[in-house]
């Protein structure tokens, strides 16, 4: 009796890891458009950041500040908000266009709010524990002559098994001493989303 547990139990274990979940990875280009779920997923922070930034330095405003300051602009990124009905990392899209503004040579770029208050936090410490030849001064920052700003919204529509996902980008470049806003962009994604009728 003993025998037949120990061999029903032996192959019940092998049948329950028989019928397990298997796992396939593949590892592919970041470069791919990977479209699993029909939500904002990395391909479209790429590709909305890349589109949006070339847009935003084709404008007059660059040219004319250019040519009246003699220097490129100094630009901060603001708040970006998503107000859409899913959630998207922000993080990510902000380090999405801050590459591309950097990367693109056209203007200057200073650190986040957040990134400041820790680079100060720095320098203050500098001030009473690093050598003299070595710390950095106080009161030396860079200010941003513009602030980019921006918001995701999402609508959906949704009929049977079928879904529309439409999601809009805003983003405006403000100047920070004036509060004029220079240039103002918007892109938009739409994703028809098909559920099948089997599980």
């Amino acid at each position: 009796m003993k025998k037949i547990l120990i061999i029903t139990l032996t192959v019940a274990a092998l049948l329950v890891t028989a019928c397990g979940p298997s796992v396939k990875v593949q590892r592919v280009s970041t470069e791919t458009t990977a479209d699993l779920s029909g939500k904002w997923n990395s391909t479209d922070s790429r590709l909305v950041a890349e589109e949006m930034i070339r847009d935003v330095l084709s404008h007059p405003w660059l040219n004319r500040f250019k040519e009246k300051e003699g220097r490129s602009p100094v630009v901060i990124i603001g708040t970006m908000r998503n107000l859409s009905s899913e959630h998207i990392e922000m993080n990510a899209f902000v380090d999405d266009i801050s590459r591309e503004l950097i990367n693109s040579g056209a203007v200057r770029f200073v650190a986040s709010r957040d990134e400041r208050e820790e680079l100060r936090e720095e320098r203050a410490d500098q001030q009473y524990y690093a050598s003299e030849e070595t710390a950095k001064r106080m009161a030396a920052e860079t200010g941003a002559d513009f602030m980019l700003q921006g918001t995701v919204k999402t609508i959906m529509d949704r009929m049977d098994r079928t879904q529309a996902k439409y999601y809009q980008v805003d983003l405006k470049l403000v100047d920070v001493e004036t509060n004029e806003t220079v240039w103002i962009g918007n892109k938009k994604i739409m994703k028809i989303v098909e559920s099948s009728r089997f599980k």
